[in-house]
Formats: C-alpha cells, sequence, structure tokens
C-alpha cells in the first residue's frame, strides 16, 4: 500500500488507522502470523496500532500482548503465566531515557560515581534480557536511548562526567556493543531516529505528561515503521534487487540523446557530484549481498556505454543482469526476476519517470516502486525505506552478486545442451551433506528465516532454537553445500526431521532458489534416507503447508515417490515413504 510507503503522512495514517487496516486485512494472503509481545516503560497503544498497519502491509498478520503501563522489567523478569500463554515469536522493549535509573544528573559527580551507575543502569537491561532468551527463547528488540531534550551543562553536556547526554551516549555505545555479540537481539535505534525527526518536536513533553507518551504522537508512525522494518527483516522478508532506470536516474541527461560525453555524473558540476553521490550509496549495496540489475528504455549499446563514462561509478560488470531496450519495463522486470529465480516483489524498482513508476505498480503486485522524486532526495527516500535493513550477515551475503553471476553462465552453458541430464553433468557439481554444524549454524538459520519459496512448512528458527536442535538426540539435521565449476554456492539446502518411535517427521526442507532446477534436492533425500536407516528408522512422513509464496514445492513428496496420506480443504498435506525398497535418485551431484 503507497500511503504506508515511506515518505509516508503520518497524520493521515494516524486519523485513518481503522480503514487502512480494514483495507489491508481485506486483501488476505499474509505470508506470516506472527506473535509479537510489547512490553512498554511508557504508554504503548497506539504505537502496536500503527505497527500493525505497517507489519500488514509487509505481509505479516501479528497479535499482540501489551504490558501494563511501565511494567515493562516486571514482566521480563518475573514468572508470567500470560506471555507463557501468549508464545511470543518477538520481544519488543520499548524504553526511553524517562525509564533511566538515574533521574539527577550533576557535575559533582565523580567517574567512579557515573562508571557505578552507568553499570548498576545496564545489569537492570541485561538481566531482563537474559531472562527473556531463557524463558521466551525469541528475538528481542530494545530501543536505544534518545539524547535528552535539555542539556543542563550546555555543550558540556556530552563531555562533562555529570553530563546526561555523555551518559546516554555511553549506554548506547554499551547496548550496541551487547548486540554485537548476541545474534538475536536487535536495537531499534531511536537515537538517530529521533534526530531525524527533530529532537525537540520528538520529546515535547506535552504528550508524556498528559498521555505518558515518551515520544510526541506525530512521530508514532515513524518509530512504528521503523520497528517494522527490522521485524521484517527478522523473518527474511528484505528486497533482494534494485533494479534502476538510467538516464536522470544514474546519471543526469539522456544518454542516447546527449552522448556519453553529455551527461552529468563526476565532480565537474553541482548536479553531477549528487548523481555520484548516488551511484556511490547504490554500489555499496553490492557489499550487502544486494543485486543491481538495469531496466532502461535505451539501446543496449548506450546503456552499457553510459556505464562505461570515466566518472561513472558504477560499471556493468556492477550489475548481474542489464535490460537496455524497448520491451516494457514491467515486462523486463519479470524477465529478470525470472532469470535470477526469485519473485518479482523482491525487488525494488528505481526510476526517475512517475509514469513509469505507475505502470509498473499496476502491472507488478507488492513490488517496491518508491517515489524518488529529486535527485537530491533519491537516498534519503530509498534508505528510509528499509527496504535492505540489515539484522543477519553471512559470508555468503557478501558472495552472494558473485554466485548469481555465475548462475548467469551456467544459463549460458544450458543452451549448449540438448539434454538437459548432459548439461548437469558438465557442471561437475560436487556437494557438502552434514549434520549441522557450529561453522554454518548461523547460515542455516538465516536460510530458515529467507527461503520462501523453495520451503514445504515455512517455519522459521532463531539462533538458540536452532542451537536446541543440534542437541537434540531426537532430531535428524542436514545441510547441503554446493560447489560447480563455475564457483561456490555456498550452504543452499536445509533438513530438520523430529524422530518419532521409528519414524522421522520433517519438520523444515527448504533450498535457496539460485540452485533451483539442479537435483540438489535428490541428493538431500538420498543421504536423508541413509541417516534414518543408520538409526533404524523405517518411515518418513513428510509436510506441505502452503502460503502465497511456496506453490513450487506442493508437489516435492510426490516427485520424491511419497504417498499422500492426508489432505484438507487448505490444501495442507500429509505424504509418507517407506525406506525399505528406496533407491538413490541423486545421478548428476557427487555427494563427498
Amino acid at each position: 500500500m503507497q500511503i504506508l510507503e515511506y515518505p509516508f503522512d503520518s497524520a493521515y495514517i494516524l486519523k485513518n488507522k481503522r480503514s487502512i487496516k480494514k483495507e489491508l486485512l481485506s486483501e488476505g494472503n499474509f505470508a506470516l502470523t506472527k506473535k509479537i509481545a510489547v512490553l512498554g516503560g511508557s504508554t504503548t497503544s497506539e504505537i502496536v496500532k500503527i505497527l500493525e498497519l505497517f507489519l500488514l502491509n509487509y505481509g505479516i498478520k501479528a497479535q499482540f500482548y501489551e504490558s501494563e503501563y511501565n511494567r515493562y522489567w516486571q514482566d521480563a523478569c518475573f514468572e508470567n503465566k500470560e506471555i507463557e500463554e501468549f508464545a511470543p515469536d518477538i520481544i519488543f522493549i520499548h524504553t526511553s531515557n524517562r525509564n533511566l535509573i538515574k533521574k539527577d544528573f550533576s557535575p559533582s559527580c565523580t567517574k567512579e560515581q557515573i562508571d557505578a551507575e552507568l553499570s548498576e543502569q545496564f545489569e537492570h537491561f541485561t538481566q531482563m534480557w537474559e531472562n527473556i532468551a531463557r524463558v521466551y527463547k525469541c528475538p528481542i528488540i530494545q530501543n536505544n536511548f534518545e539524547l535528552p531534550y535539555y542539556r543542563l551543562l550546555g555543550n558540556a553536556d556530552c563531555s562533562n562526567i555529570g553530563g546526561k547526554t555523555r551518559y546516554i551516549n555511553e549506554l548506547n555505545r554499551r547496548f550496541a556493543d551487547f548486540a554485537q555479540k548476541h545474534s538475536s537481539f536487535y536495537i531499534n535505534d531511536i537515537a538517530y531516529l529521533s534526530a531525524s525527526f527533530g529532537l525537540e518536536k520528538w520529546s515535547d513533553p506535552y504528550y508524556w505528561h498528559m498521555f505518558k507518551y515518551a515520544l510526541s504522537v506525530p512521530a508514532i508512525p515513524e518509530f512504528a515503521f521503523n520497528v517494522a522494518n527490522i521485524i521484517k527483516s527478522i523473518f527474511g522478508m528484505n528486497k533482494k534487487v534494485l533494479a534502476l532506470d538510467l538516464d536522470n536516474t544514474l546519471w543526469g541527461g539522456i544518454v542516447g540523446d546527449d552522448g556519453v560525453s553529455g551527461i552529468e555524473i563526476g565532480q565537474e558540476t553541482p548536479m553531477s557530484q549528487v548523481y555520484s553521490e548516488f551511484q556511490s550509496y547504490i554500489k555499496s549495496h553490492k557489499d550487502l549481498g544486494i543485486m543491481l540489475t538495469v531496466c532502461s528504455k535505451n539501446e543496449h549499446e548506450n546503456a552499457v556505454a553510459g556505464l562505461c563514462h570515466p566518472q561513472s561509478v558504477l560499471s556493468p560488470d556492477d550489475f548481474v543482469v542489464i535490460k537496455a531496450n524497448w520491451d516494457p519495463k514491467d515486462k523486463n522486470l519479470v524477465d529478470t526476476a525470472e532469470e535470477l529465480n526469485i519473485l518479482p516483489e523482491s525487488i525494488v524498482f528505481v526510476d526517475d519517470n512517475p509514469a513509469e513508476r505507475a505502470i509498473a505498480r499496476g502491472q507488478i503486485a507488492k513490488m517496491a516502486i518508491p517515489e524518488i522524486e529529486k535527485v537530491e532526495n533519491y537516498i534519503k527516500t530509498i534508505d528510509r525505506n528499509g527496504y535492505f535493513e540489515v539484522t543477519s550477515y553471512s559470508a555468503d551475503d557478501a558472495k552472494r552478486v558473485e554466485m548469481y553471476k555465475a548462475n548467469a553462465q551456467r544459463t549460458q552453458a544450458q543452451k549448449r545442451f540438448e539434454n538437459y541430464e548432459d548439461y548437469l553433468l558438465s557442471l561437475e557439481m560436487s556437494a557438502e551433506i552434514l549434520p549441522f554444524c557450529e561453522l554454518y549454524l548461523a547460515r542455516i538459520t538465516q536460510l530458515t528465516n529467507k527461503s520462501n519459496q523453495f520451503n514445504v512448512t515455512t517455519k522459521r528458527y532463531t539462533i538458540e532454537q536452532m542451537n536446541s536442535v543440534c542437541a537434540d538426540s531426537n532430531y535428524v539435521t542436514l545441510y547441503g553445500k554446493l560447489v560447480d565449476k563455475f564457483g561456490d554456492n555456498g550452504v543452499v539446502s536445509v533438513v530438520i526431521g523430529n524422530i518419532k518411535e521409528n519414524a522421522l517427521h520433517i519438520d523444515l526442507w527448504l533450498m535457496s532458489c539460485r540452485v533451483l532446477k539442479r537435483d540438489v534436492e535428490y541428493a538431500m533425500l538420498d543421504t536423508l534416507v541413509s541417516e534414518c536407516r543408520k538409526r533404524s528408522i523405517s518411515k518418513i512422513y513428510g509436510y506441505y503447508y502452503p502460503t502465497a509464496k511456496n506453490a513450487m514445492v506442493r508437489n516435492l513428496f510426490g516427485d520424491f515417490g511419497f504417498t499422500l496420506e492426508q489432505s484438507d480443504e487448505q490444501n495442507n498435506t500429509v505424504w509418507s515413504l517407506d525406506i525399505a525398497d528406496y533407491e538413490n535418485k541423486n545421478k548428476v551431484i557427487k555427494v563427498n
């Protein structure tokens, strides 16, 4: 819904939240249903209502538990049957500098006194976080702290031992250090949000004294949007691709009319500098594993020539796919998605032309198409939309662009073969298929939260839950890592099965879309059957739970030779396989 994309009208959202919610609910087809416990040090009711809208817009239908006013610490640290029965998927702790234990800051305080109080304050929070992790075993989102809205010591407030600004900065640093060391702990950075919104407007004391809101009501949509971006990222709903127009988007002017020498890029003029800064911003996304593509109405030669401009930050090699032709852009975007084996909704389409944006938005549901307006605002608009919010980062993320480029080479190689099996054999594939190990556990967990299409149950796991599975002898776990002559694809497939009596029940079977149609699933099944035989397991049960995205695997178990046991009105299915007479199906991958 465009009204919930940045830049949005906060006043409109606050006024029309009921009608917006009704419209979002009427669309249905939610990818996920999640339970979120909100533990507040101040009033949270309006925050929850607006947060719900942004989550619905992301395809997440949320149920909420709200603590009573300022009972966040008690709810987190003491037994709470209500929260235990609620069984949250995420706990969000909404605190602010209004909740700091230390209230009076004095320049007469010694460093020892301040350090002791900082340690006491930090312990107040870490005790809460550690108890949540132990009892609820779910991700935690925690606000850091906004700066004080007044400075008792003036500019010295940031440097004097007794300055409140210095105290908050140091506490925020300790929160950040904790986040670096704990993989399921995430900071909601209200220190940045309040500065961006305007600290005086954010901390307007009227809303605190009248309603006990720690931030002004007009700031709530910005705040809720930021929390929603963290949540959708945790559950693997980030975008994967930036599809970029060229003329007046990556450079000023029209390369076909003005020639390469006539486009604005580089350091010669203020406007060319703006485009160069934007290109630098775009290129930095490659380090996050975001794929860059071109979608431009242009002659291909002109497009490549523009990207080869001596002052261009981006070059043709930075792009996984270049679609520069005169076809409709919505067609090119769909074709790009097919070539990359992703859904079109995984793409962010950036184009300066409002008409092109409107056409693409009308033709491709759920594709992100920001209203970028003036080039000076391109970076802010894309960045503030949080399309690529980072909540996990692995070595495979850094290599993703090169992996997809290698896939393009594989596609070209395929064209030389009439027989598909001969093509697969030519790839010289080898796989490492083994039980989970610590080395790859972060990547395995990340896959469970990002893979949506080739995923039969779409169950999500935190790192704590994954550690529990690894330590439990009642589970069979396998990861698959694929290498071929074009490169290393990394960990691409995950299977988790739960042993009950003499049968294995598959809780999770997923695979990265970048290795579709490579027979990895058969190699995984062969190894799974082998592991079951070692444990005297005679039967495997597979489960398929349909979502808006995983239709491609609705008959996976049927293709494997399983027998359909059950099916209901929602098309949930249960399958079984007696493994006594099972014969290996993989013929093209060497498993080592």
